[in-house]
Parts: C-alpha cells; structure tokens; sequence
C-alpha cells in the first residue's frame, strides 16, 4: 500500500504575515467575485508563492506560506494585490500564477474511519468518472488499492479519526459535479488541494493508551411504571462498578445519570423536566455514585399523554458533561415511550431526533448514543413505530448503524440482558484499550444480545481511532491536487461516507442564515390562511436584509431569499427549489411541515452558535464575526 506521510496542514502553524504600514487602508475593501455583490475574491496560495511590495518586483520580496488563504484587492497585468482579511490591510502583490482561485470556501471533513475502507485520493478526475460508472465499481476500488504506487491513487486518508475541530484542517474543495450514473448511486466528485507541511509529532505508544478514559451516562424516563427499569439499571451499574473496583481499570471507567420526566406546564407534581443526578466523576471513587443514583424513582404522577421530553434529558446530558475529557463517549436513553419533536409546543429543546443526532456527533461532543426501547403493550403500536422511527434517527452512529434495541413487551428480565451487555461490552473494550483485560465477561448468546456487542465493537474501535487522532495530532494526506469521491466504493449508504462536504461559514453569515430562516418561518405562519401571499412577503424579506436589488425583482423560488454564499453549492435542496406555483398548490399539511422542518434547523444554528470551541479564526485579526465553522452540506436549509 502507499506509504504516504500523513502530517498536519501548514495553514495555521504558519507565523502570521506582518501587512507593511498603510495609512487609510481601513476604507478599502477586496474585489468581489464577479456576478456578486458580497461575496469577495480569493485565493489559495501554491508553493513557492512570494509578496513583492509592486507588481512585477523582484528584487525584496518575502516567502508565503504554501497555501496560505489571502484576499483579492486588486489586479494588475498578470499580479494580485492581496491581503489576509477583508478589513483593507492588504501585504503586496503575488503572481497570479502562484495562487489558485477559491470561490467558494467547501471543504472537505474525514469521518471516522471505523467500519469502512480508507478514502482514495486519484490523479485524475476521469478514472473516477469512469470506475464510479461501472456495474464492478467495488472490485475495481479493491484494484486501484492493490495497485499501490503503480495505480491511479495517489495518496489515503489518514488510519486514525483527524478531529477537525482539535487539530483544524484545511482540505479546500476547489469543483465539485454530481455524478449519477446509470446503476448505481450517486456521488460527488470533487477535486480536492491539500499542503505538505510540517512534520507531525512522533505517533504514541501503548502507554498513551493507558490514559484512555470513558463515560457511561444513562439518560432514563422516570414517569410512571419505570421503577423496575430504574432498580434494574442501578443494579448494572453496582455490579460494574464492583467488578472494577480493585483492578486498575477503576482509574479509566465511570458512569453518570440523567433523569427525564415531561413538562411541569399544568402538572406540577410531575416535579422536574430533566435532572442531572449524577456526573462522571475521576476525582471520587467509581462506587460514590452509587448513593446519588439511589435517589431516582419513578414520578407518582401522570404526565399528559404517552409521549415524553426524552429531547431535554439528552440535551442536558450533552450540555453538563465534559465530554472532552474522555476517549470513550457513551450515552445510554432508557425509555417506554416516543420523544416530543417540534411543532409539539412541549418539545422543550425545539431539536428533533436528527437534530439532537447532529449535536451528539458534532466534533465536540463525538457521544455515541444508544436506545433501549420498552416496546410495552400500553405503549401501542403507533407510539411504538413513532418512537422507532425516531430512535433510529437519534441512534445513528456512522459504520455502526442505528444504535436502537426494543426490547419485546418490556420484559424487566430481556431488558436486564440487554444493559448488563452493554455495559460489559464498553468496559471490556475499555480495558482492552489501556491494555488491561477483565476477565470473567462471558459473551452474550442471545441474538440481541450478540448484535449489542458487535455493534459497539465498531463504536469502541470508532472512539479509539478518534482519540489516536487526538493524540498524534492526525493531518491530511500529504498531496497537492487531486480528485475523490464523497461516497464509499463498497456501499455507497450515508452510514457509510467517508468524508463529508462542508461550508466554512463564519459567524456573521451563520447570524444572516438564521436570521432568513425566522423571516422565512415568520412569513408562512403569517400567510396561512392566504399562501399566495408568501411569495410577496419573502420579496419583502429579501429587500429588508438588504439583498441584491436584481434577486429580489427576480425571486422566484424560496432560495432567492438566502445570501449569496449558498449560489453555486453542490447540494439539493427540498426548500430551496419550492416555487411560488408549488407552494400554493401544496396543501396546508406539506406547508406546516416545511415550516416545522426550517424552525428545527433554526434551533441547530443556535445550538451552533452558542458552542465557542466549534469555532476557528482564520482571521489573523481575530475579528469575532469572522471566526468560521464548517457545516455540513447536509445541515443547510
């Protein structure tokens, strides 16, 4: 296989580039991208790119950063004046020919590799087209990987998880086309530049694994008809933390608990929401949550209707623990009943089941979730497939798959089963981990029992990859340009992709986009009795955020209401592409849907947001609006 040094992209390792004084530069802005009216040029610099204070000078000049990301303030004969923000300090002209246009900020994210085949990066764009369009496209990757240097694939994505929000990574996406062949599914192709750089820190050895640490938090319903769940999940938890307790494993394994009930909104003896009982704790001893989890019971009176908040016990055990300070990251809903999802005005959080997936996986959080069903004869058919459909969303965790198991009838004792499964498996992977085997866990026979532990086999080895990654300080694959595919050659399925394609959008833009989706949301509810005037009152959305004169006059479907940033992004969009025509003509019950759909992508942006360790400053002049995320394509409106 190709032996390809895997190191950390230069962009941010770089020392700052030091603008020469300019007096009333402050007032110049760079050149916009022809065709818009705020979207401004710029490029990514090549190796061997240098600053010349003149065009066409020569003699002082001062190296640049290969791939250093610069705007474009001016141009002349063959030359760019650029400079490293948009706030008119500009640093000297390049040659134009050492700098490569970027028009829109896409790039690319790894996914863990767990599970899958490592993505391959090719020489050229046709041999993708070509081997993608083919009925054997699976055995034709398996060729181009044997091949080695020999073949068309240049370089692999790195063995270990590269978390691009610890260790920022730029893999600018520089053209991207759908590719949809006659069999098969389709798949981005997308030409792709990444930078050598400096050398990564040597790679850990088997006693950084020793530190490994993982968490364990139960999220349970406590309504009514819970306590033999409740007794039954507070007995797993005892009998690990005795088994543990006088093997060193003790240091690297806790569990916390997080109980959920419904809202108090006219039942204030339901008591609480959600509450925290017990955080993952190192600095107390495994069995001190023993006591604090004893004080959970089940409610001693009825919430309204059968489905429950379970939204805000998840959410609040994703906001509370410190997740960053583990390698293993589990998060266990004990539930009977389905979830509230927006529009319900008692889904507290506004987040649906995807949604509140989205956070979990998010580079801050990397929590794995997992669902024990109590398909309970008082649940019902229809709570039970509402509730499957969600938990499978909620679940789903890359390679793995859904992380959902019902349990038939509710049966306490099938259930017992399932949780001492699972808890043995995440602490038999743990201790395999920091090198200190348990023994005595004997393996689960049942069927569903079996499937637990084979699942979370790929999750363990998922979050060991990504803690690797965090240790080695993983990078792109040293390569210059080249083309890839968004999708796996094998099994072209989103649990699956090996990549996602992002947009880099910063503060400011991401506050533009949430503020069109309120207005948006403002104006269906508003035309609900009368759709044909949406369409008039999105025209009047798009003047008052000042959009550009010709796309208001213009607007013809939804998607002329956004900011221009999202012209020209290789993704599909329901929303997007609805006309004034369609609207109309969709019904009353599409429309509301639509609506509930932007208001729960509204409260992800928020989420978003309000998480500052999601956030890099590219922006050498720190300017807080301008500190950038890279959302997922499939995270846009």
């Amino acid at each position: 296989m190709l032996k390809i040094p895997l190191v950390v992209l230069a962009l941010l390792l770089a020392p700052a580039l030091v603008a020469p004084p300019a007096e009333a530069q402050s007032a110049r802005r760079p050149l916009l991208i022809e065709g818009t009216t705020s979207l401004w040029q710029r490029v990514i610099t090549r190796p061997g790119a240098v600053l010349a204070p003149r065009p066409g000078e020569t003699g002082v000049t001062r190296p640049v950063p290969a791939f250093s990301v610069l705007y474009v303030y001016d141009r002349r004969e063959g030359w760019l004046e650029v400079g490293e923000t948009a706030n008119g300090r500009t640093l000297g002209w390049i040659a134009e020919e050492r700098a490569i246009p970027w028009r829109h900020t896409m790039i690319l994210a790894f996914t863990n590799p767990a599970g899958r085949e490592r993505a391959m990066f090719f020489r050229d764009a046709e041999t993708v087209r070509q081997a993608w369009a083919a009925r054997d496209r699976a055995a034709r990757a398996d060729a181009f990987r044997a091949a080695g240097a020999n073949g068309p694939v240049i370089a692999l994505e790195p063995e270990v998880h590269v978390d691009i929000t610890r260790n920022f990574y730029l893999l600018p996406v520089l053209s991207a086309e759908i590719m949809e062949p006659e069999h098969g599914a389709p798949a981005r192709l997308l030409e792709v530049l990444s930078a050598p750089a400096r050398t990564a820190a040597p790679p850990p050895g088997a006693e950084a694994l020793r530190d490994f640490r993982a968490a364990v938090v139960f999220v349970i319903d406590t309504t009514i008809s819970m306590q033999p769940y409740i007794e039954r999940t507070r007995e797993a938890i005892r009998r690990v933390v005795s088994r543990i307790g006088d093997t060193v494993v003790r240091d690297n394994f806790r569990f916390g608990m997080v109980a959920y009930r419904d809202s108090l909104e006219g039942r204030p003896r339901v008591e609480y929401l959600a509450r925290l009982f017990a955080l993952p704790d190192f600095q107390a001893a495994p069995d001190a949550i023993l006591p604090r989890i004893a004080e959970v019971r089940e409610a001693t009176a009825s919430t309204e209707g059968w489905q429950e908040d379970a939204g805000a016990g998840i959410k609040l055990a994703l906001d509370e623990v410190k997740w960053n300070e583990f390698g293993g990251r589990f998060l266990v809903l004990i539930t009977d009943a389905s979830m509230r999802e927006p529009p319900d005005p008692r889904a507290s959080t506004g987040l649906t089941a995807a949604d509140l997936n989205a956070l979990a996986r998010s580079e801050a959080k990397q929590v794995a979730i997992y669902v024990l069903h109590l398909r309970t004869p008082e649940g019902g058919r229809a709570d039970h497939a509402r509730a499957e459909r969600q938990y499978r969303q909620l679940s789903a965790f890359g390679a793995a798959g859904p992380l959902y198991y019902p349990v038939p009838d509710g049966d306490v004792s099938a259930f017992g089963a399932m949780v001492d499964v699972l808890a043995d498996s995440i602490l038999a992977h743990v201790a395999a981990t920091v090198g200190r085997p348990i023994a005595g866990i004997a393996p689960p026979q049942a069927e569903a029992t079996r499937r637990i532990a084979e699942q979370t086999e790929v999750v363990a080895h998922a979050m060991r990859l990504a803690y690797l990654g965090r240790l080695e300080r993983a990078g792109v694959p040293d390569l210059v340009r080249s083309f890839t595919v968004d999708e796996d050659w094998a099994d072209p399925t989103p649990s699956r992709r090996p990549m996602e394609v992002r947009v880099l959008l910063t503060r400011n833009q991401l506050s533009d986009l949430a503020a069109t989706l309120r207005g948006i949301i403002e104006a269906g509810n508003a035309g609900r009795l009368a759709p044909e005037t949406f369409f008039g009152r999105l025209r009047g959305l798009a003047a008052a955020m000042a959009r550009d004169p010709r796309r208001v006059a213009e607007l013809q479907r939804v998607g002329g209401v956004f900011a221009e940033f999202l012209d020209g992004l290789p993704y599909r969009s329901r929303i997007m592409d609805i006309t004034e025509d369609e609207w109309v003509a969709m019904g009353a019950g599409a429309r509301r849907e639509i609506i509930n759909a932007l208001e729960a992508r509204l409260r992800l942006y928020e989420e978003y947001a309000r998480q500052p360790e999601l956030w890099v400053n590219l922006d050498r002049a720190r300017d807080p609006g301008e500190a950038m995320y890279p959302v997922p394509l499939a995270h846009l409106p």
